[in-house]
């Protein structure tokens, strides 16, 4: 018995007979319904049960591989999201709740189990008849839609009766079976420096080597040969970043025993030599806060740490988690700075820039682990604090180079976009928690606004504002075109799909005219040099079918 099926019986045994789960929110998924899958913050429990099509959870930095034949359960205070293999197959109940337990302290007073050994069910739980699940959500979910508060009360009990059959027909069994590649992936990120063949995973997986292959791939959507590539090439950019290590070395250390055969892999692979990439990744600079590393890849420049999440860095994480080889907590803007402080530590940087937004005792603990800029984000500018950044670092040729082609790049694409957009109007919306506001930030200013010039459907003296409205007053300003800001959260997510379903808003002109597009946090909300040209490339592929 593992430490997982331990803590499992302990919880069946003991625990569960005093627990009661109330159901929250029930709602049935399509892999178009975008904004409802994309990497969320969860305040509650998820329960994910997958009725057709295939796809993947990353649950903070764990990717799983979802299947009708298994539950998926996100802890509280965590982060989430789904990317459907197909778009138009991947289908899903997903239920947020949340699990009590009478207080051995306080009798008659209820607490929230939040923590791995009072729920130990967390992950993908593999579940005997799963398909009985479905009939159980499609049974809640219809309960749930009626107005009346008897059918409410059933569908609570109906969710009690499920997780009864759940905590009865979880299959450690079948979780050994469906780890079975799992344990063979552990094993090439274990031994990737060493000759890995197909015949010894497919011993460690239990099947025939072509089964193997064939498995593998429509699993994780990439060869078992490929990922070895991957690893190799991953751990060769983290000991690039080290100082004084010889690319035979780094050759050898990853597995290849030709360095020459190595150097054009790696070329292939990230698409510049190893000689230039190891000269870009000289110093060691630590960017404190998400917004730096925007300005540094402006300057064709690598952090050597840096904050990275799947949610609050998605860009970054995405693209450059396997550069990057000190990952800060990113976590809701540097709650975790003292974590980080202890990271930057022991990872010794050369030199760190951060924005001027540190508390007193964190500016002080930078200074003694290295030279710091401290960029004024409030007193200045992207392109001063770009300008500033190049500075520091000894690239201010390049900082003016950037700023330069970016310049030509807005000028061309305003002057297609006002032959295209003409004298149309635009309205960005917020929608946060149950609130509705017509919102502009700083980027949305410089780049939306003032860059593109396009047309504003809210006139105000105000740059920055975030103001409150309601359906009405939309209608009234009457917008052509409108962008949503949704933030990723249930309960602004609940709303939104709310207001989507009401007649206001299917009544406004640009919804009627297929004209109202979703734009997300990242890179709307952050103040970089890379964001705003993203957020310019977004503007130009949605507005004008083209890029300059």
């Amino acid at each position: 018995m593992n430490d997982r099926q331990a803590m499992f019986q302990e919880f069946t045994e003991h625990v569960m007979a005093d627990v009661m789960f109330k159901l929250r929110d029930i709602a049935w998924i399509k892999g178009d319904e975008h904004e409802r899958l994309r990497q969320q913050f969860t305040n509650s429990h998820i329960l994910l049960i997958v009725t057709g099509g295939r796809g993947r959870l990353r649950l903070e930095n764990v990717e799983h591989q979802l299947r009708q034949d298994a539950i998926y359960i996100c802890p509280p205070m965590s982060t989430f999201g789904i990317d459907p293999d197909s778009v138009d197959e991947l289908q899903m109940y997903v239920m947020r709740f949340d699990a009590f337990s009478e207080s051995k302290q306080r009798r008659r007073r209820l607490r929230v189990l939040r923590e791995e050994h009072e729920f130990p069910l967390m992950g993908e739980v593999s579940v005997r008849s799963a398909g009985q699940l479905v009939l159980y959500c499609d049974s809640i979910a219809e309960l749930w839609q009626q107005a009346g508060g008897i059918d409410r009360f059933r569908s609570q009990t109906m969710f009690q009766e499920m997780w009864y059959h759940i905590v009865k027909n979880v299959d450690f069994t079948a979780q050994d079976s469906a780890t079975a590649l799992e344990r063979a992936r552990a094993y090439m990120e274990e031994h990737y420096s060493q000759n890995i063949t197909i015949e010894q995973l497919a011993r460690i997986a239990e099947v025939s080597p072509k089964y193997f292959v064939d498995l593998y791939k429509k699993t994780y959507g990439v060869s078992a040969m490929d990922y070895v590539t991957e690893l190799r090439i991953s751990r060769a950019k983290q000991l690039m970043a080290q100082s004084h290590v010889k690319l035979r070395e780094i050759a050898h250390q990853v597995g290849y025993n030709d360095e020459f055969y190595f150097s054009r892999k790696f070329k292939k692979e990230v698409g510049v030599s190893p000689t230039f990439y190891m000269k870009s990744r000289q110093r060691k600079i630590a960017a404190y806060r998400a917004p730096i590393i925007g300005q540094m890849l402006a300057l064709k420049m690598m952090p050597f740490a840096a904050p990275l999440h799947p949610k609050w860095t998605a860009y970054y994480y995405q693209n450059y988690r396997n550069d990057i080889p000190v990952h800060l907590s990113a976590f809701r803007q540097n709650e975790n700075w003292k974590a980080n402080i202890e990271m930057l530590q022991e990872a010794k940087p050369d030199v760190i820039i951060s924005l001027d937004k540190a508390n007193e005792q964190e500016t002080e603990q930078l200074a003694r682990i290295a030279p710091t800029l401290f960029v004024p984000y409030e007193a200045q500018g992207w392109r001063e604090q770009l300008l500033m950044i190049g500075d520091f670092l000894g690239e201010s040729v390049e900082a003016r180079h950037w700023l330069a082609a970016y310049d030509e790049k807005m000028a061309r694409g305003r002057e297609g976009l006002r032959k295209t957009l003409e004298e149309e109007t635009f309205l960005i919306l917020r929608v946060f928690k149950n609130e509705l506001t017509v919102h502009c930030n700083r980027s949305m200013n410089e780049v939306f606004y003032k860059g593109l010039q396009v047309k504003p459907a809210f006139v105000t003296t105000e740059d920055v504002y975030d103001q409150t409205v309601s359906l009405a007053d939309v209608a009234a300003l009457n917008p052509d075109r409108v962008l949503m800001l949704v933030c990723q959260e249930a309960e602004t997510l609940e709303t939104f799909k709310q207001l989507k379903l009401s007649a206001q808003w299917r009544d406004l002109k640009a919804v009627r005219n297929n004209r109202a597009y979703l734009i997300t946090s990242d890179p709307w909300r952050e103040y970089s040099a890379l964001a705003h040209n993203r957020v310019l490339d977004q503007c130009l592929r949605l507005f004008s079918g083209d890029r300059p």
